[in-house]
């Protein structure tokens, strides 16, 4: 079976370092880095974690990235600081789109942060392109949406949805990510984390929750243990430090 992911990405910079006295200058720690971890993120994230889930993919995304740099307390492990740079990105060619073969992927994945990569036509036409497409997005939900098969939104993104998500309960099913306390599927259906990890990191969770989501389901088309290996993968990955891949063998 083969995935296509398409969406856009980015660059994650993680600088650790110390924070051991504050600037003379301003009441602002001093931060001395230590060491640089950099990986691809968004779009890329969930290719890779689909990868080492052993899931054969393609991958669609934009060349020129915005990079996303975070200073990192090296004990605490807390975000001092974040730095966006080159935020916007440039809008996929519908060319680009128009020559995909969709008929060798088993499933689409729609990783669409809202940076310009994807229009609301272009998720439409890929959505009408395949029988089932799994989307993560930061957009307001419309109509363009219709032909998604499920749709997985943080909390925040429900609540802001919710009155198009319940009105179109019937054609699409929606998934809500709950952090600690797990997914509800459909508005009801609750699956609670089975085993819980030391949180050092949210960085990528929504990403691999996708990837665990669609590499269970490809496999048994069954959406309920989708979600809940989805719920291992996300509570495993957030014990790393950084925005990690996941490892099979640890869950």
């Amino acid at each position: 079976m083969k995935v296509l992911v398409i969406g856009d990405s980015c660059e994650d910079v993680f600088r650790y370092g110390t924070c051991d006295r504050l600037s003379p200058e301003a009441p602002v720690p001093v931060f001395k880095p230590t060491r640089t971890i950099g990986n691809g993120g968004m779009a890329i994230n969930v290719f890779e974690n689909l990868k080492a889930l052993k899931v054969d993919c393609d991958i669609i995304t934009n060349d020129i990235r915005p990079v996303k740099t975070r200073y990192v307390d090296e004990v605490s492990n807390q975000i001092l600081l974040r730095v966006d740079e080159n935020d916007k990105i440039k809008q996929i060619q519908a060319s680009e789109i128009d020559k995909i073969d969709f008929t060798q992927y088993s499933a689409v994945v729609i990783s669409d942060y809202n940076k310009g990569y994807l229009s609301q036509v272009d998720i439409s036409h890929v959505a009408h392109s395949h029988s089932l497409v799994f989307m993560d997005t930061k957009k307001k939900l419309n109509t363009w949406a219709h032909s998604v098969e499920f749709i997985k939104l943080n909390e925040k993104e429900f609540n802001e949805n919710n009155e198009w998500l319940h009105t179109n309960r019937n054609k699409i099913s929606s998934i809500m990510t709950k952090g600690k306390d797990g997914a509800i599927l459909n508005f009801y259906d609750k699956f609670p984390i089975e085993d819980e990890h030391e949180v050092r990191d949210l960085s990528g969770a929504g990403d691999t929750f996708l990837a665990g989501l669609v590499a269970d389901y490809i496999k048994n088309a069954d959406i309920r243990s989708a979600i809940r290996f989805a719920n291992r993968c996300a509570a495993w990955v957030v014990s790393q430090k950084g925005v990690a891949v996941v490892n099979p063998d640890k869950i």
